[in-house]
């Protein structure tokens, strides 16, 4: 049985296993940017770049960890909507904003998401980041990998490794966005 949004009882998430708390989320990002900082020698080059929904917070907080120990770090944000490559099968794509606060020309662009699936959405804002300038190098950053690539991407940074099959849906929930932090697995479409 369903409530009136389609859920089955307890909410959209009541079927789903949870697989990171709050808490477990906030080490990911700690950790990830630790590592961004080892890999980069500092942060004195870096663009933190998020990919729309939640690569946005999620570039954010990575950015606010990064500067405990660095300094401030600019952060920017894309929306690849029109530059993936199923716009005929999505008829309506609602288009958000892309701001890059610093020029990204020579320097180190991480692009950050919270899932890492296909590739798909990697490649799109590729494309979009090289109608922007031309960055020395680009990095990825993933709070999750589940695995079940279409492309040959692969992130640079991930939070959790999750090996998942095509039948199982992730769903990455963010304070910022959603009133939580988690994430969870679980079937689903």
């Amino acid at each position: 049985m369903l409530d009136d949004a389609g859920h089955p009882p307890g909410g959209p998430f009541a079927a789903m296993k949870a697989l990171m708390d709050g808490a477990d989320v906030a080490r990911a990002v700690r950790r990830i940017a630790h590592e961004i900082l080892e890999r980069n020698r500092g942060a004195s080059d870096l663009v933190l770049v998020g990919i729309h929904t939640r690569g946005i917070p999620l570039a954010r907080r990575l950015a606010g960890a990064l500067s405990e120990a660095e300094g401030p770090v600019p952060v920017g944000e894309i929306d690849i909507a029109l530059y993936r490559d199923d716009l005929d099968r999505r008829p309506t794509t609602r288009v958000g904003a892309t701001r890059v606060p610093a020029p990204i020309d020579d320097r180190v662009v991480v692009l950050v998401d919270d899932v890492l699936y296909t590739g798909r959405s990697v490649r799109a804002a590729l494309d979009c980041l090289t109608d922007l300038g031309r960055p020395r190098r680009v990095e990825l950053a993933v709070l999750v990998d589940r695995g079940h690539r279409e492309l040959p991407i692969r992130a640079d940074y991930v939070g959790k490794n999750l090996p998942t099959s095509a039948g199982e849906r992730v769903s990455v929930r963010l304070e910022e966005v959603d009133g939580e932090d988690g994430v969870w697995v679980g079937v689903g479409p």
